[in-house]
């Protein structure tokens, strides 16, 4: 005989969590009859929302998007900056075969490295421990890389980029690796197609040249020198940073790599140097460049990324599907 259908539910409370003390705890403090006889009389179980349980950094607290993509997944579905991260922590970073071929061609060019990203660790686009473990890497095959920052002062307190200055000046003073030039993300990292802004910061980074003839002789000089005429990070000027004699301008046979891992912020500075129908100003020759990002920028990129996208296959409902169960999904 054939057992009746039974439907089965997942309900995801969104912000439901589980502390024992009762003191401003408002799921211990309301009237649950029917949650409270789950607990007394079904099987039970406690996972974590929190941090690398559910695939993002040690200590950063869960939110519903991630939670339901865990729970839809059946598995940890590692954000890229923990990706980076983890792979940063078992050396597998320094093994990446991306990464390698870039380096590996710039050897074989005679080319220069470029390092472009945002500096800092606010860990929204981007964190200073990635452009390390890009310096390190560099360091391993012998090159002296050419390092372009963008200061934030959005995601990190508006005047923290001296200190992240300082800290990457430090490093390089044991190091090899030159910082050519320093500008606000206002600029480099507009999205919204206001060309007179990332202008500024591509002509910064390929030529050496700061549009508003601002030079430094240092980052940290040229942060002091924004905040001494009243900007924050976000938006210092387009700064060209003394290197001496050395060669630091963009030119071919070189390799940009786009340090940020989250791409809507640097999509648009990648796409005037590899949108072959860019017209947002004149961006000059940027032929025989070889470009590559830290994450999936866009699919019409065509470039090598170091993390590419994951696919995540065999999900709940995929699992369900297979097996010819009828599912209804519904969400507010």
């Amino acid at each position: 005989m054939t057992k009746p259908y039974r439907p089965v539910a997942l309900i995801i409370m969104d912000g439901w969590g589980i502390r024992e003390m009762a003191e401003g705890n408002a799921v211990v403090l309301a009237d649950t009859p029917n949650y409270d006889r789950w607990n007394r009389t079904g099987e039970r179980t406690v996972l974590d929302a929190s941090g690398e349980a559910v695939g993002l950094p040690e200590g950063q607290m869960g939110n519903s998007e991630v939670g339901h993509l865990n729970l839809g997944a059946g598995r940890i579905v590692y954000q890229d900056l923990t990706r980076i991260n983890l792979a940063i922590r078992d050396h597998s970073f320094y093994e990446n075969q991306t990464l390698l071929a870039a380096l590996n061609g710039v050897k074989e060019r005679n080319g220069k490295l470029h390092l472009i990203g945002l500096l800092g660790d606010g860990g929204v686009h981007s964190h200073s421990s990635h452009l390390f473990a890009l310096l390190e890497a560099a360091k391993r095959n012998g090159i002296e890389p050419v390092i372009h920052l963008i200061s934030d002062g959005r995601d990190t307190p508006q005047q923290s980029g001296l200190g992240f200055a300082q800290q990457l000046e430090d490093y390089l003073q044991e190091n090899p690796g030159v910082i050519a030039t320093l500008c606000g993300r206002y600029y480099t990292m507009d999205r919204d197609k206001r060309w007179e802004r990332t202008g500024k910061g591509y002509r910064l980074i390929v030529h050496h040249e700061s549009d508003d003839g601002l030079t430094a002789p240092s980052a940290t000089a040229a942060l002091q020198q924004a905040y001494d005429a009243g900007n924050t990070d976000e938006f210092v000027l387009p700064v060209a940073i003394d290197v001496g004699d050395r060669d630091v301008t963009v030119e071919a046979g070189d390799c940009l790599i786009f340090t940020n891992f989250r791409a809507d912020r640097l999509r648009q500075l990648a796409t005037v140097f590899l949108d072959p129908n860019f017209d947002g100003f004149d961006r000059g020759n940027v032929e025989g460049l070889h470009i590559v990002t830290m994450t999936q920028y866009s699919n019409d990129f065509g470039v090598p990324v170091l993390f590419p996208d994951v696919d995540i296959v065999n999900t709940l409902a995929e699992v369900l599907s297979k097996a010819g169960r009828k599912q209804f999904h519904a969400a507010e």
